[in-house]
């Protein structure tokens, strides 16, 4: 089977799957191409609360596919750039589920979405410096927000993996679990998300992000949706509130 993104839809919850064994689930360039066009129908699809991206297998993502590099580096970056861009800025929360390596594009991917879950034995490593490329500016903002400017050098700088307990404590990873724990953690804390309001985690999302010119935006959403009525009224009644906003499709 050729290399590709393999996705369902499941409990509103959309997993995306990184597929190229042969290469430790390596990116290649129609792979990389495909991430903006997948991501964009999920965002417009209602029935979709959230996303799950992960590897097959016991790899998350190894990188970037090197032989797309023989031919022109810049283009081969750029499509990374432009998926990694389409992943942070999806709309609806994603969740990285990581087992094995992360490393290089791969950790792009993975730094790109809001959270990220890694399987004890897990390792990241960013490695531009072993093949001699500038790693994009805005994946090196997006490392330093998550680790910071001493961590994302020593990263940058060495090219050196480091274990899941370490990029927990780095702020890499949120949650590290026992191996063969990882898929129950990620199921159970999607039906968590999936439960809660769209319209809080869309503006968190954004504030989050660094938006800052938003705020009028959101607080008209706010009155105009009900939600907070309903979230109210459900926690006094004691029952599951039923959230009416929803993220709106385009076109």
């Amino acid at each position: 089977m050729e290399p590709q993104l393999e996705h369902r839809v499941t409990d509103s919850v959309a997993t995306v799957v990184i597929r190229h064994p042969e290469k430790r689930n390596a990116m290649t360039a129609a792979m990389w191409r495909s991430v903006p066009t997948l991501l964009e129908e999920f965002a417009g699809d209602p029935a979709v609360r959230a996303l799950v991206l992960t590897g097959e297998g016991r790899t998350f993502c190894a990188g970037a596919d090197i032989s797309t590099l023989r031919g022109s580096p810049e283009e081969a970056q750029g499509l990374a750039v432009r998926a990694e861009e389409a992943l942070a800025a999806f709309p609806k929360p994603t969740l990285a589920a990581i087992r094995g390596h992360c490393v290089g594009g791969g950790a792009q991917l993975a730094a790109a979405c809001d959270l990220r879950f890694a399987e004890e034995g897990a390792l990241f490593g960013v490695t531009p410096a072993k093949l001699g490329i500038v790693y994009p500016a805005s994946s090196t903002r997006r490392l330093v927000s998550l680790v910071g400017p001493a961590t994302a050098k020593y990263l940058l700088f060495s090219a050196e993996l480091i274990d899941a307990q370490r990029a927990l404590r780095a702020g890499l990873v949120d949650e590290v679990l026992p191996e063969g724990e990882l898929g129950k953690r990620v199921a159970e804390f999607t039906r968590v998300l999936v439960s809660r309001s769209q319209l809080t985690q869309a503006a968190a999302k954004e504030f989050a992000d660094g938006r800052t010119d938003r705020d009028a935006h959101w607080a008209g959403q706010a009155r105009a949706s009900g939600d907070t009525a309903e979230g109210v009224a459900a926690f006094l009644e004691r029952r599951q509130p039923r959230f009416g906003w929803s993220v709106p499709t385009s076109g």
